[in-house]
């Protein structure tokens, strides 16, 4: 069986389209109607006029198209596929510290649960978080959460003093300064961009910090020039296919393994017989509680009015 060309014919007979992340294997990169950060995926999911949204991402993002899309049928190909940021943020350790803050704004990364969101003022993504963070009064104390590497890089450039949710993904903290430093030696002209989720000593090292979009459009305005990546490998797929021409090589992991880089382990779960499945089968789906579903719109739609 031709996988693609029946992805393709169901896709047609159900009205459905299908999102990817840009962590996600090639070939769903390939086969998506759109591939992108938390950001435009959250920006697609609520404009979209599809019946049926196949996410081919991890569970926090498909339960945010579903809380844009409520009357949708949202279908992720793994149910399995978490993350170990959102995991970081249990909702009653949550809710307890917020209560413990009460004159607090609440921002919370993307990157968590309906829950966590429910529980939030305004979400922001890497791509709008220090946008979102100056758009609050000065004098307005806040709470970030959950991860705490964004929330020092927020803190870095902003100026301003953030309560820290103690977060973080174990993908963006598995990069081995010691490998770096070998790497950046043997590429000596190769620039180090880095995504803001990785921990300030590698931050320290990048010519360019930004979200995958902000990376790849960074990459796609300096294309004469060599880049080392730190962040999931997953975006070198695209970057590669965008700028055919321009040398790339991912910043190397901790751990020793066949890719020599940082996988996350949750985004690679989907593969292409599972996306075939969820979409001929119309499972498993997403579903989130309906008085979850409306307090989590909120800060959803705050987050989305202010990065237009």
């Amino acid at each position: 069986m031709d996988l693609v060309k029946e992805i393709q014919r169901l896709k047609k007979e159900k009205n459905a389209v299908i999102l990817a992340h840009y962590y996600q294997v090639p070939e769903i990169q390939d086969i998506a109607d759109y591939v992108g950060d938390s950001l435009g995926l959250s920006q697609k999911a609520a404009e979209t006029d599809a019946d049926i949204i196949v996410f081919a991402g991890v569970h926090f993002m498909a339960e945010t198209a579903k809380i844009l899309n409520p009357t949708k049928t949202v279908v992720l190909p793994d149910l399995e596929a978490g993350c170990s940021l959102a995991d970081s943020c249990p909702p009653d350790a949550f809710e307890e510290f917020t209560k413990a803050h009460p004159n607090h704004v609440v921002i919370t990364y993307v990157n968590c649960s309906a829950e966590i969101k429910a529980l939030s003022d305004i979400v922001c993504t890497s791509s709008n978080a220090l946008k979102i963070v100056e758009s609050i009064p000065k004098e307005t104390p806040i709470i970030f959460a959950p991860d705490r590497n964004l929330g020092k890089y927020i803190i870095n450039e902003t100026g301003r003093d953030m309560l820290l949710w103690d977060g973080s993904c174990i993908v963006h903290e598995a990069f081995s300064m010691d490998k770096l430093i070998e790497l950046h030696k043997k590429y000596p002209d190769y620039k180090i961009i880095a995504h803001p989720e990785s921990e300030t000593h590698i931050l320290d090292t990048a010519t360019y910090i930004g979200s995958t979009s902000g990376m790849i459009n960074y990459v796609k305005e300096h294309q004469d020039q060599k880049f080392i990546v730190a962040t999931e490998a997953g975006i070198l797929h695209k970057m590669q296919q965008e700028m055919p021409n321009t040398e790339l090589v991912p910043a190397p992991a901790k751990e020793d393994n066949t890719c020599a880089c940082s996988e996350c382990h949750f985004m690679k779960m989907n593969t292409l017989q599972k996306l075939y499945d969820c979409l001929l089968n119309e499972s498993p789906q997403i579903n989130v509680e309906e008085a979850i579903q409306e307090r989590a719109l909120l800060p959803i739609e705050r987050m989305l009015e202010l990065s237009k």
